[in-house]
């Protein structure tokens, strides 16, 4: 601890750095941070930019950037990801920043920070153009956690050939994130088609009776084949999962 406060003191060390490494959370304006998320569970924390202020994500972001080095931001608006643009412009104006229009994600690096890098490559499968807004936070995730993304979008079951076009790609990943809406069919097709662990991610794109993902969720429990599914357009959740997968092949392949 002495170390730590003479780092501060020296100004090697913020008191937002300082407070994260010995509470595992920092308290910066618009509440706490979990600094130590990614060291204690593998997965990165994220500021859900949906009922915050823009001031608040902007404040969220920049404390986050301050005590891991990155700042991740999903379901972010245009205001909210501008607010985030501003503030890191005055307190870090050496980082690097991404932002996802579509996928409303947000992305900001800090001059060291140096992400992961995982022997591992995850597939993120969409049926439809319109799945492509979870699809997206998911592959963004699955990235931030180290692992490589190999996108196959538009391969639904309405015409079933797209995907079996697609199957040697498919099989050549270490884990599948298949996003679908409607009757959510298009995962359950793949993980009979395939030897490895596929992640179903309804989608809220179905409409009339049991639509908004409901029937997708629903045909994803009940699927005769074996896979894992979340909450609908639940993306962040599902590349965690696939990046979680994906460091135990690295770990594995390493031994």
């Amino acid at each position: 601890m002495r170390e730590l406060l003479d780092a501060v003191a020296a100004g090697e060390v913020t008191p937002a750095e300082a407070e994260a490494e010995l509470a595992g959370y920092a308290t910066g304006e618009a509440g706490r941070f979990d600094a130590t998320r990614e060291q204690r569970s593998g997965v990165p924390e994220a500021v859900l930019a949906d009922g915050k202020t823009p001031t608040e994500v902007a404040q969220l972001a920049a404390t986050a950037l301050s005590t891991t080095g990155r700042a991740i931001v999903t379901r972010a608006d245009e205001a909210q990801a501008g607010a985030v643009r501003e503030r890191l412009d005055d307190v870090a104006p050496a980082a690097t920043l991404s932002w996802s229009e579509r996928s409303r994600w947000l992305v900001a690096h800090g001059p060291e920070y140096e992400r992961p890098d995982l022997d591992a490559s995850v597939g993120v499968v969409t049926a439809g153009t319109s799945d492509a807004v979870p699809a997206g936070e998911a592959a963004m995730i699955v990235r931030e956690m180290g692992a490589d993304v190999e996108r196959v979008d538009d391969v639904g079951v309405a015409s079933l050939v797209r995907v079996v076009d697609q199957l040697p790609a498919l099989r050549e990943q270490d884990v599948l994130i298949v996003a679908a809406g409607r009757e959510g069919a298009l995962p359950t097709v793949v993980a009979g088609l395939v030897d490895v662990p596929v992640i179903g991610l309804p989608v809220s794109t179905g409409y009339g009776h049991a639509g908004e993902g409901e029937a997708a969720l629903s045909g994803m429990l009940q699927s005769c084949t074996a896979l894992s599914t979340v909450n609908v357009d639940a993306g962040f959740t599902a590349g965690t999962q696939a990046g979680l997968i994906a460091r135990q092949i690295d770990d594995a392949s390493g031994a």
